[in-house]
């Protein structure tokens, strides 16, 4: 059914004011215009999504303001009066934590008329962060704003390396040297292929369909060798012949895609011998798509950059409370209801509500999708032809809302339709359930009854269906991501049918209710021949004695001050087998730097390319050097953390980058939030182990690394047909005595600028010395990559003698 139209205009602004007020709050405002010609009726509500949760009894007087539920919030104004055309509201609130950045700022602004129409308003003009008290989360926030200065002075000790310092290959292979000769292929090169490569063979003829011909005799020989170690692979370049020798399947294709960072575009290739193998078995990156949908094409072009830097696990977080994103044949409802959000028009069946700024339009891209069984399969596929696994995971026993609302949904339907036992099968929720929660994300009812035998009946209808299209993609399933993070407390204790199952088993603890079911899902996977994983929690939370060891666990809570420090050396010295997903340095969606204008979260700290490659596992765990507010952890604190026995520094498996989807609104900001810091996760999850035991160590293999990315693989993206559009650094400035001087974190990338206020752009001069400002007011400058696409522009305004 159509939408409403011809809506109000509604101008809406929104401010930070300060984050003095006191250490947990800050006050902001916002000013709202009836900018259209006709009044609004009383009896409105403003919707608007927020990460900060608003205290209601802080609000002006004339407004107030109720929690909805999850991240929305409505705003009303009780008076019985008419907004007028150019009436101007002005609303001051505290609301909790701070807000220093866009992403604190709230989003997706709709109108809820007398009439319960919803008008789609969008995001509010935020003004600019300027005011320490609007900068800095409290008073004791001791990490200063990266602004040019800053970053002038962090990117001091790096330096532009010659092209022959910097290496060719990313990862870093264990092996590497070169020669002055030069191997010449093109499109139809010779190739010969063992049994088994017809898959490696394609990858290889794709690669060099784009060469020019040539008039040589080069031959290409792909074949294996069984006694080499798992996915290792040995690539020999000749003036006529290319040898690429791999343990199977996937050595070799490790080594073709170490060919093709080799190969230049006229086809060269530099003669010499690589000798490589990873550093750990599992090196992984996950998506959710759950919070903002991705299509299809997003998540093969993800696929596609984790193959290129040798990545082979992709963890693909499908549902939370705020989507479910497979189609499951016997439970339409779960895409029905579970993929769309927004607020429902006459005729629609009901969805979620509005999250991240998602909107009120149930149609919105990034709010609502959902992936049928033939695009899951499409995804399977691809994937396995780039050697990567596919892990999905189903989120629960929190973070389920979505699941919980369809299945009540389904309940309603079937009970008015008078199938009342039809209606409980998949019921997820205690319909008597009084239990009083707020989950991290401030939803109150995402949980599910896990005494309810109708779950157990949903997650294996659930999980057979996604075993049968691993079948139809001819890709196994191994491994069955649970979630299990983040239940909140007071979870069950007010439902009936869990306090029932509790008494009946003698049961005092909530942990032991979720231990038994946890048994229950292991047991579901079992008998579809699948292995249990989820996140820390569902092994901190279970009984010891009754604890699974020798499971993998994804570890991810390590911030200081966090009391999980050192989580993952304590489970791997238990015998569980860790995957490293470190918040502080592998959680992609947090923001570069503190910077108003760089989106992301930053709770546990701010995580720029250089975080995740330079984690690396010790007998002590490797932290940050400080805390979220720029505070030094303490020596006994330090000394306290739990040392890796020798057993369980063979149990971690490996690293996982996470791309949390609550800002990851669009494709172009999901590249820019994985690139390039994607590529330092690859480099630590594949390279030998650097086993740095002092900062000057790690500050020179990070410089090479550095002008690796800058002179070497952002360009390489570049020249992909459809360009990647990671993350350009801002450049870093000063002015001294009338004189420019900068710098930028990849040496390589260009540095362009401006003296006249224009926006510096490939057309502007390049920045290769410093420059003298001969009486200039103000300066502009940006980085730009090989296609001329730039940076956040730097401005610095200037009053010169």
């Amino acid at each position: 059914m159509e939408r409403p139209s011809g809506g109000p205009a509604i101008s809406i602004a929104w401010e930070c004011l300060s984050n003095f007020t006191r250490d947990d709050a800050f006050t902001a405002r916002l000013t709202l215009r009836n900018s259209g010609p006709a009044p609004i009726a009383p009896g409105w509500t403003l919707c608007f999504n927020t990460c900060r949760k608003i205290l209601p009894e802080t609000v002006s007087a004339g407004f107030a303001v109720a929690h909805l539920n999850g991240d929305l919030f409505g705003l009303s104004m009780p008076s019985s009066a008419a907004w007028l055309p150019g009436q101007e509201y002005v609303v001051v609130y505290e609301a909790l934590h701070w807000a220093i950045s866009i992403t604190d700022a709230p989003l997706g602004f709709y109108l809820l008329d007398a009439h319960g129409r919803a008008f789609d308003l969008g995001d509010p003009a935020i003004a600019p962060f300027t005011r320490p008290e609007q900068r800095h989360r409290m008073q004791g926030d001791l990490l200063p704003t990266a602004d040019a200065a800053w970053r002038f002075g962090q990117n001091a000790a790096l330096s532009l390396l010659s092209q022959d310092q910097v290496g060719r290959i990313t990862p870093r292979p264990i092996r590497a040297r070169f020669d002055a000769r030069q191997c010449w292929l093109g499109r139809s090169t010779a190739v010969a292929s063992s049994t088994g490569l017809d898959n490696e063979t394609a990858f290889l003829h794709a690669l060099l369909a784009p060469l020019p011909e040539t008039a040589g005799s080069t031959r290409i020989v792909l074949e294996t060798d069984p006694a080499m170690a798992p996915e290792a692979y040995l690539l020999e370049i000749a003036p006529d012949r290319v040898l690429v020798r791999g343990a199977g399947a996937h050595g070799v294709f490790n080594g073709l895609q170490s060919l093709a960072q080799l190969l230049a575009p006229d086809g060269a290739l530099p003669c010499g011998r690589v000798e490589d193998a990873p550093r750990f078995a599992y090196r992984g990156m996950m998506l959710d798509v759950a919070r903002h949908f991705s299509s299809v094409d997003t998540v093969l072009r993800l696929l596609d950059c984790m193959a290129r830097y040798k990545l082979n696990r992709f963890h693909f977080h499908l549902t939370d409370d705020e989507g479910w994103r497979l189609a499951i044949g016997a439970l339409p409802e779960l895409t029905e209801i579970g993929a769309r959000r927004g607020v429902a028009a006459p005729g629609e069946p009901p969805c979620l509500p509005p999250s991240f700024g998602s909107g009120a339009d149930t149609r919105s891209p990034a709010g609502s999708g959902f992936y049928t069984a033939d695009e899951f399969v499409t995804i399977l596929r691809h994937a396995q032809a780039l050697h990567i696994e596919v892990i999905p995971e189903f989120n629960m026993p929190g973070h389920a809302r979505a699941a919980v609302e369809a299945m009540r949904v389904r309940h309603a339907r079937l009970c008015a339709a008078g199938d009342p036992e039809g209606a409980a099968e998949y019921l997820l929720s205690d319909p008597d359930d009084a239990s009083t929660y707020e989950s991290v994300q401030l939803w109150h009812d995402n949980v599910m009854c896990i005494a309810l035998p109708s779950v157990e009946r949903f997650i294996d209808t659930v999980v057979g269906e996604v075993a049968a299209l691993y079948r139809k993609a001819g890709v196994p399933l191994r491994v069955l991501h649970t979630g299990g993070d983040e239940v909140p407390v007071g979870a069950w204790l007010g439902s009936p049918i869990c306090q029932a199952r509790m008494r009946a088993h003698g049961w005092h603890e909530a942990r032991q209710l979720r231990d038994d079911f946890q048994a229950r899902c292991r047991a579901i996977l079992a008998r579809h021949g699948i292995a249990f994983t989820g996140w820390e929690e569902t092994a901190l939370a279970a009984n010891p004695a009754t604890a699974t060891h020798g499971e993998q666990v994804y570890v991810w809570n390590n911030g200081w001050g966090s009391g999980q420090e050192d989580c993952a050396n304590r489970l791997a010295n238990a015998g569980y087998q860790v995957v490293l997903s470190n918040a502080a340095s592998l959680y992609f969606d947090f923001a570069y730097a503190k910077h108003p204008q760089e989106p992301g979260y930053y709770w546990a700290g701010f995580v720029d390319t250089r975080d995740p490659f330079g984690l690396t596992p010790l007998d002590k765990p490797l932290l940050p050097a400080h805390d979220a507010m720029g505070r030094a952890p303490g020596a006994a604190q330090v000394a306290a953390l739990a040392p890796l026995d020798a057993d369980g520094r063979g149990r971690i498996a490996g690293l996982q980058g996470q791309l949390w989807g609550e800002n990851a609104s669009s494709r172009e900001r999901v590249e820019y939030l994985t690139m390039p810091r994607l590529i330092g996760l690859a480099e630590r999850a594949w390279s030998p182990d650097p086993a740095w035991t002092q900062p000057a160590e790690l500050a020179r293999d990070w410089n090479e690394f550095a002008n690796r990315l800058g002179q070497r693989e952002l360009a390489r993206l570049d020249r992909l047909p459809e360009p990647w559009r990671y993350r350009l650094p801002p450049p870093g400035a000063v002015v001294c005595d009338g004189v420019l001087h900068a710098n930028v974190d990849l040496p390589g990338l260009a540095l362009h600028y401006t003296l006249d206020g224009s926006e510096p752009g490939a057309h502007s001069p390049r920045y290769t010395a410093p420059v003298t400002l001969a009486g200039s007011r103000s300066v502009k400058l940006a980085s730009l990559d090989t296609r001329g696409r730039a940076s956040r522009i730097v401005t610095l305004n200037l009053e010169l003698p």
